[in-house]
């Protein structure tokens, strides 16, 4: 198999790269970024078998050509708003399988619209497999597969872990800090009541979790509230919420504020953003009675009584894990699941797909973050 990353020398890229320059699955491995020189030297380190090529992918008709000289595309490119759809497109048109770790909500919506031209072409696309969106997708799908029937699922997870990468190709500002900030400015879009509904970020949601209690948790734009309905047609709530502590929440109030009432430009915040978060870095806030760091709520009927389930992880990584780390295991390990035959659907998903191996897929993460005694912690209502 030939399979090239896009944006490879990245902050998220990197760890992929990294991580899948042993599979001996792949033939030949070509790292893509837009800075040739760090794409060259991060392909040396890595094996004989490994190039590394200069690739703009607001260039189409040079993108198409490059791609169709491969069988698998893994797309690292952010802020994903912008590149996303534009990105699967031309992967499919090369006829190249995709995956990628897609945070956005806006290209989520489009990229599903591709599906029957993905099955047209008997391809795979697996769209947003990371940390959230990604291993939220395999803890809510399991959550729901213990529930009869299931209206709401939530998926969430701590904004205090979210740690940024120290190396990376990238010049300008930080996509995740983009990302960030695009997901908590405007009105962004969550399935309530059965349709589709326009909201405020970061507004506030009471979530009653099983065995632990009662907590608030506050509206974040991404791709599992677009996600879960796609595949689960009988949801009547989906919802992707973020929590930490009050000083962290209070500072995203503020800047959504500002930028909503045009004082701060979205780029000037997330510029700030990225400042404070390395200054933040070393800073850990203890919380003893939190929600999980990540996690799947389902809610929804067992032997006809209304009950909920959440899931989350019970164990400790050997080390503090970066965001690039969290969020680039998962698709490396999604790749090789597919490499081995083990992901046969064709079409456009996302990781709650029934195609999956939830549990496997999920384990063989947690694995990689270094939690060889880990368990999936089943909370019950009843």
């Amino acid at each position: 198999m030939k399979v090239i990353i896009l944006g490879a020398c990245g902050g998220m890229g990197r760890h992929v790269a990294k991580s899948i320059s042993s599979f001996s699955e792949i033939g030949n491995l070509t790292i893509a970024d837009l800075n040739l020189k760090d794409a060259e030297l991060l392909a040396s380190q890595l094996g004989p078998h490994i190039k590394g090529i200069k690739v703009d992918i607001n260039d189409t008709e040079s993108l198409l050509s490059i791609l169709s000289h491969h069988d698998i595309v893994l797309n690292t490119v952010g802020p994903f708003f912008k590149f996303g759809y534009q990105v699967l497109q031309t992967s499919l048109e090369a006829n190249c399988h995709y995956m990628d770790i897609c945070d956005d909500w806006e290209p989520t919506e489009k990229m599903l619209e591709l599906n029957n031209f993905a099955k047209e072409k008997n391809l795979l696309a697996i769209l947003g497999l990371g940390a959230s969106p990604g291993i939220t997708n395999l803890l809510g799908r399991i959550a729901i597969d213990h529930l009869d029937m299931v209206h709401t699922i939530y998926t969430g997870w701590n904004l205090e872990e979210a740690q940024p990468e120290s190396v990376s190709s990238q010049k300008e500002t930080n996509a995740a800090m983009i990302h960030g900030i695009e997901q908590i400015t405007g009105k962004i879009k969550i399935f309530k009541d059965s349709k589709f509904q326009m909201v405020n970020p970061l507004k506030k949601l009471e979530v009653s979790y099983p065995n632990i209690g009662n907590f608030s948790a506050f509206i974040f734009g991404h791709p599992e509230a677009i996600t879960f309905p796609h595949h689960f047609k009988d949801l009547l709530n989906s919802v992707n919420l973020a929590h930490g502590n009050k000083s962290t929440i209070f500072v995203l109030k503020i800047i959504r504020k500002l930028i909503n009432l045009k004082i701060l430009t979205k780029k000037t915040a997330a510029r700030f953003l990225e400042w404070l978060e390395k200054k933040e870095t070393t800073k850990k806030h203890v919380q003893t009675n939190s929600l999980p760091e990540i996690y799947a709520l389902a809610i929804g009927s067992k032997n006809g009584n209304e009950e909920s389930v959440g899931v989350s992880l019970d164990g400790e990584p050997s080390r503090e894990l970066t965001m690039g780390e969290a969020t680039g295991y998962p698709l490396s390990l999604g790749l090789k699941m597919f490499l081995n035959n083990e992901i046969s659907e064709s079409g456009v998903i996302a990781p709650e797909s029934k195609c999956i191996n939830h549990k496997k897929l999920l384990m063989e993460i947690y694995e990689s973050f270094g939690m060889k005694d880990a368990k999936i912690k089943i909370d019950k209502s009843w």
